[in-house]
C-alpha cells in the first residue's frame, strides 16, 4: 500500500511539473537503455515507444526521488 501511495504521489507530481517529467523520463530512458544494450538505437527507440508508459508508471517514485536528490546537490 505504501508503494502505491508513493507511486500515486509521484505520478501526480509528474503530471503537474513538465520540467520534472522531462527529467524523469530521461532518467528512466537512460536506465532502460543500459539494461537493453544489445538493441540497436533504432530497435531501442521502437522498444521505448511501446514500453514507455509502463516504465514511466513503474519507475515514477524512484525517478522523482532521483530528481529531488539531484536538484538538492546542484
Amino acid at each position: 500500500m505504501e508503494r502505491d501511495n508513493l507511486m500515486h504521489g509521484a505520478r501526480t507530481a509528474l503530471n503537474q511539473n513538465q520540467e520534472m517529467r522531462d527529467w524523469c523520463e530521461n532518467f528512466l530512458k537512460s536506465r532502460e537503455r543500459e539494461a537493453k544494450r544489445n538493441l540497436t538505437n533504432e530497435e531501442f527507440e521502437k522498444h521505448w515507444r511501446y514500453h514507455r508508459p509502463e516504465i514511466m508508471h513503474d519507475g515514477a517514485a524512484e525517478a522523482v526521488q532521483a530528481f529531488k536528490s539531484g536538484k538538492v546537490k546542484e
